[in-house]
């Protein structure tokens, strides 16, 4: 005997689209190039710095702790809280923040490119606004990466909370695909890596969200210098 379902309130369905948005925004198949870039690991392969599963964990849990922690994560919290308020000042102090602690040429290029990318995306999928002076407001020239997922997740509901946990996801995500192609990783070292990080993601949101605007700022030398390395780096599978 088939029995009719409790009818879903307007509130319960707008959290569950915004849910499915988030999903949207930071999986795999999003077409914005995000897997053409390792962020420097690559290097960090050839030098020998990480060279296993554990000292994977180690150096993925340092650029949390020490990089998003500190400049993406709060960033786009206040990004979003931005577009909230239509702070069209704010929205492009923290873009040029993020861009000024970009400390190499390949960072500066995967920002900038993903953000164009992620921009046209979102244009093609009528989530951005047709009047070019309101547009110019939303998305400043040129708008990063992290800036243009702040309007992604402003749009589509999210909490701040909520974008924080999906952009270190899809960090974290994108970083263990780069092992598996590169250092080789194995799929279940990758997911043994995932169980014992999931909590460091969380604290990592959790201290964002806390942190003040003084307090902010990258102290990732070794990212750094592996970045710039893979620039003239002989063999390589990731753009630079």
């Amino acid at each position: 005997m088939r029995t009719e379902a409790a009818p879903v309130s307007s509130e319960a369905q707008g959290d569950d689209l915004a849910l499915l948005g988030l999903m949207q925004l930071v999986s795999p198949a999003l077409p914005i190039g995000a897997f053409a870039f390792s962020q420097g690991l690559e290097s960090a392969f050839e030098l020998g710095w990480v060279s296993d599963e554990t000292s994977l964990g180690e150096w993925l849990a340092g650029v949390l702790d020490d990089g998003l922690t500190r400049c993406e994560l709060p960033a786009l919290a206040r990004l979003q809280q931005a577009w909230a308020r239509g702070d069209g000042e704010t929205i492009s102090y923290w873009d040029q923040w993020l861009a000024a602690n970009r400390e190499t040429a390949e960072l500066v290029a995967e920002d900038a490119r993903l953000g164009a990318s992620l921009a046209r995306l979102l244009g093609s999928l009528g989530l951005l606004p047709s009047d070019l002076p309101i547009r110019a407001l939303v998305l400043p020239k040129e708008a990063g990466y992290v800036t243009v997922f702040a309007w992604a997740a402003h749009m589509r509901g999210l909490t701040p909370r909520q974008a924080m946990l999906g952009f270190a996801w899809a960090w974290f995500e994108n970083q263990l695909a780069v092992a598996c192609k590169a250092l080789p990783l194995g799929h279940t070292s990758a997911q043994r890596l995932i169980e014992r990080l999931r909590p460091a993601l969380v604290a990592a949101v959790d201290e964002a969200l806390v942190l003040e605007d003084d307090e902010l700022g990258p102290a990732l030398p070794g990212l750094a210098l592996a970045s710039a390395l893979h620039e003239t780096q002989y063999s390589r599978l990731f753009r630079s």
